[in-house]
């Protein structure tokens, strides 16, 4: 049960919204009742056609009021009695009908008011929700990315938030709206016959635990379904992102098929799904409508036996607020249903939400200005999986003075990049550590780190925003004037000036709209924005055609000076005048010094040159 409603922590931050709407389904219950109970004492009366009768109740005098079944009834029958004597029954009728509208009014806006006070927790806590999620994807590692698919997660930050919010608003109702009017409703049955009311309470279990089979494997058969949806999203996310090779590759037919296997597998799912869903409703329905009927029989046979027991008019009352019974019930059993759904996204969700992230700031941490001295590696071993022997770096020793250029070579897959990737801490050593300035990186500020670091990759990652914003990125207020300096130095402004728009361009999604050297100017120009005094460089010239080469290496060349520059490169034509080169080979540094040092050394550096000299 604690488990069942364990959505309504989500609501925490929303208590006086959660108060009105209680408060409100308390009323609406209420008036549903009342407007169905108050007809009982003139239903009484009015089949009773001599004045007589009304005369005698009214001879007895007021009765004194209590909440007993006698008090309550004697007082109706007193005050009915006298209004049809005074103003007839037409006249009484009509103040009847009166009192029942404006019961039913009242019923009616407090569902309004309940509802109202619902909607700001249903959509602020998806709002929460996906604030929470998108924080918490941004604070995670880069190695927790590796194991997740991004649609699956895109799946979660969307279809499964939205089952939160009907399972919450199906929770509330669960929890305060449908119990009460049940509770009050049988209150109000026990009140006109006790007798009649037992075989209630000992017929209507049967409608929950027929509910309660039918139901059982809902939450199971949901997060099975949302497995499958979230694969769906991943493949369209992958299938737009990757057309040119898929069409190049004429492979539209095998994406397709692929596509249409995991959609057939979700339609599946979720046919079965609904089906057992949708199944309850009329179980719980016809179940509830025969006890319904019983009680018919029985009260009938109450009334037919003239035992005084049961009146007829009581008893048409009794069963117009039995039938009242019936909606709640049914809709307990769709919330139950939608809740099943809610619990599956929950253990979605969380999974994201109480993911653990190693790369956290140590309490009162050390926050870094500046870079003065160098960067150092001692004896750093690191492995994606932890626990795992297959080091991808192992024993790295090497330091890196303030404004020089290093550059790190070697195969593909020896962790080039992964050894450049622990200083802005994306990934923590398993084993030694990183010094900045005698600093270990594990002490300091994580932001404070970063900031005093350019990247600049392979794949120029842009965002479908203008030119300006792009080199602007993580900058609030930019200086147009100090990003058109920095456009310029990365060999940029001239061709930018040469769009539509200029630097209010917008270049598409992922930069689709420029060429791969524009992007990658772009994304030095970034860099030169920042103004770090650490670069790193990771093949940012390898993917792009002799002219854009040359533009884009004179744009780092500008973005170096006076800087400590890491440059990871294959074209080892590009880094032959750094201060020093290491060769990396799996996973260990295996050579270092300059390039003419290296060449002297006939080792795996001298290998690497000539192949590239004879290719």
């Amino acid at each position: 049960m604690k488990k069942l409603f364990s959505v309504l922590k989500y609501t925490k931050d929303y208590k006086n919204y959660t108060a009105l709407n209680i408060l409100f389904n308390i009323f609406f219950s209420i008036f549903s009742v009342f407007s169905i109970s108050l007809t009982i004492p003139f239903l009484e009366l009015i089949f009773k056609n001599d004045a007589a009768s009304y005369q005698t109740i009214i001879d007895k005098g007021l009765p004194i009021f209590n909440f007993g079944m006698k008090g309550i009834t004697d007082w109706a029958y007193y005050q009915m009695a006298l209004l049809i004597i005074e103003q007839g029954k037409a006249h009484t009728l009509m103040l009847i009908c009166i009192v029942v509208f404006l019961a039913t009014l009242l019923k009616n806006m407090s569902r309004y008011f309940a509802m109202f006070f619902l909607a700001p927790i249903r959509n602020g806590v998806v709002r929460d929700l996906r604030n929470r999620m998108m924080k918490k994807s941004l604070e995670l590692p880069l190695s927790y990315f590796s194991d997740e698919r991004k649609g699956d997660m895109m799946s979660r930050m969307t279809t499964d938030v939205i089952e939160i919010e009907w399972s919450i608003m199906q929770t509330l109702e669960l929890i305060f709206r449908e119990p009460l009017l049940i509770i009050i409703s049988l209150a109000t049955l026990i009140f006109i016959s006790p007798y009649l009311t037992l075989y209630v309470f000992l017929l209507l279990p049967v409608a929950g635990l027929v509910v309660a089979l039918v139901s059982k494997s809902l939450k199971s058969r949901s997060a099975k379904g949302k497995v499958v949806f979230g694969q769906l999203f991943n493949i369209m996310e992958e299938t737009l992102g990757a057309l040119k090779v898929i069409k190049a590759f004429t492979g539209e037919r095998f994406v397709q098929n692929k596509f249409e296997k995991v959609n057939e597998d979700y339609n599946k799912i979720s046919v079965g799904l609904y089906r057992r869903a949708d199944l309850t409703s009329p179980i719980s329905e016809t179940v509830v409508l025969g006890v319904l009927l019983l009680i018919l029989f029985i009260g009938g046979t109450m009334v037919f036996d003239g035992t005084g027991l049961l009146s007829g008019a009581a008893f048409l009352g009794y069963f117009a607020v039995a039938s009242q019974i019936v909606p709640p019930i049914k809709q307990i059993t769709l919330a139950y249903n939608n809740i099943q759904k809610g619990l599956a996204s929950e253990e979605r969700i969380d999974k994201i939400l109480q993911a653990e992230n190693p790369i956290v700031n140590k309490t009162n941490p050390v926050k870094l200005n500046e870079f003065s001295k160098h960067i150092e590696f001692n004896n750093v071993s690191f492995s994606y999986k932890k626990g795992d022997d297959g080091y991808v770096l192992k024993n790295i020793n090497l330091s890196i003075p303030k404004g020089k250029t290093i550059a790190l070579v070697g195969q593909s897959g020896s962790g080039k990049t992964t050894l450049a990737d622990m200083i802005p801490r994306f990934y923590d050593t398993d084993l030694g550590e990183i010094k900045i300035d005698g600093i270990c990186l594990k002490d300091i500020e994580i932001e404070s780190l970063r900031k005093l670091i350019g990247v600049v990759t392979q794949e120029s990652i842009l965002f479908n925003d203008t030119i300006e914003n792009n080199i602007a990125f993580g900058i609030e207020n930019p200086d147009i004037t100090k990003i058109m300096e920095a456009a310029k130095v990365a060999n940029a402004h001239d061709f930018i000036l040469q769009q539509p728009e200029g630097y209010n361009t917008n270049i598409g999604d992922r930069g689709g709209k420029l060429s791969g050297g524009q992007r990658q100017r772009i994304s030095i120009a970034r860099a030169i924005l920042k103004n770090p005094p650490i670069l790193i460089l990771d093949e940012a010239t390898s993917a792009l055609d002799t002219e854009s080469e040359r533009l884009v290496q004179d744009a780092l060349t500008n973005l170096m000076k006076n800087r400590t520059s890491i440059v990871i490169a294959h074209r080892l034509s590009t880094i032959i005048n750094s201060d020093e080169i290491f060769v990396i080979n799996k996973g260990e540094l295996a050579e270092r010094g300059s390039h003419k040092e290296l060449l002297e050394l006939n080792g795996i550096y001298k290998k690497l040159f000539d192949m590239q000299n004879f290719a």
